[in-house]
């Protein structure tokens, strides 16, 4: 039980979906080139960096997260680990994934993986969260970080390529973030977290996540006009953008909120992970050239 509570703290879920997202952020750099050294030291210091964040997010949140149903069975509140042994994993796992990724990247990988840290510990968890609406805006900075690092790990370089790919999971983490708060709002309330949909209204919250969602569809397809990603990138981001911009605006129409936003979460999920593996397969089978250059 013990192994079971201290690999639960870590939010193997969160891990998971970001490492599918260093992958496709490295696969775009690379462009059909690997290093394994590389490849494996940005996946797993990350990896291990971010399940530091979370053990530290746990230690900050025991408080409200006995106050929410969704979480108030976690480790640290029902006591199954105490708080100085969760501080302490979390800080051997930050000291490997930075050492890792120091030894095995580059430094610029180094420096965004501890940007990501800091905004997500310090500036989300330890105030933002609490205190502003805008928190989950400030909070998407650290899960846009992910595809970033193993694009640099890859290239060496903060390119046009590498602030596209921040710009489109910043996007893409608005509306997810919002549905979550319109069906968990409840549990939002009862720990008093000032999300948008809480503070403002499901109405506004509507409003933005179909603003966003057009937003991120922009940006996305521009990874394929640019010529960082190939046509199969491009096909995928717009069947899923328009598809998740239809399911948003049923929102408007719909009745129960709780179900469409689930339906929203669900395809933001879905979205986000097939251009990941998009950006991998297109990059890796076929070198991608501007779509713009073709007309001419």
């Amino acid at each position: 039980m013990m192994i079971r509570d201290y690999i639960t703290i870590t939010k193997p879920g969160i891990i998971g979906g970001n490492v599918i997202s260093v992958l496709g952020g490295y696969f775009l750099a690379a462009q059909g080139q690997f290093e394994a050294l590389v490849f494996l030291s940005a996946l797993v210091g990350l990896a291990l960096v971010i399940a530091s964040g979370c053990a530290f997010n746990n230690v900050i949140d025991q408080d409200i997260d006995a106050l929410m149903e969704r979480t108030r069975n976690r480790p640290l509140v029902q006591g199954r680990v105490s708080e100085a042994a969760t501080l302490r994993f979390a800080t051997l796992l930050g000291l490997a994934g930075f050492v890792v990724l120091a030894l095995g990247t580059n430094w610029l990988t180094l420096g965004l993986a501890a940007f990501g840290f800091v905004i997500y510990v310090g500036a989300y968890s330890l105030y933002m969260k609490r205190h502003s609406e805008f928190g989950t805006l400030v909070g998407s900075l650290s899960g846009a970080v992910p595809p970033v690092v193993g694009y640099c790990a890859a290239s060496g370089t903060f390119d046009t390529g590498a602030l596209t790919l921040l710009v489109i999971f910043c996007l893409w983490q608005m509306p997810h973030s919002y549905a979550i708060a319109i069906f968990r709002m409840e549990d939002y309330r009862a720990a008093n977290i000032p999300v948008l949909p809480v503070v403002r209204g499901i109405g506004t919250a509507k409003h933005h996540i179909l603003g966003y969602i057009l937003a991120f569809i922009g940006a996305a397809l521009s990874l394929s006009v640019a010529g960082y990603a190939g046509p199969g990138y491009f096909v995928v981001a717009l069947v899923l953008g328009v598809y998740w911009l239809y399911i948003a605006a049923k929102g408007y129409r719909t009745d129960d909120n709780v179900r469409w936003a689930r339906q929203v979460f669900g395809i933001s999920i879905l979205t986000i992970t097939a251009l990941s593996v998009m950006m991998s397969l297109d990059a890796t089978l076929m070198p991608s050239t501007p779509m713009w250059t073709s007309m001419y």
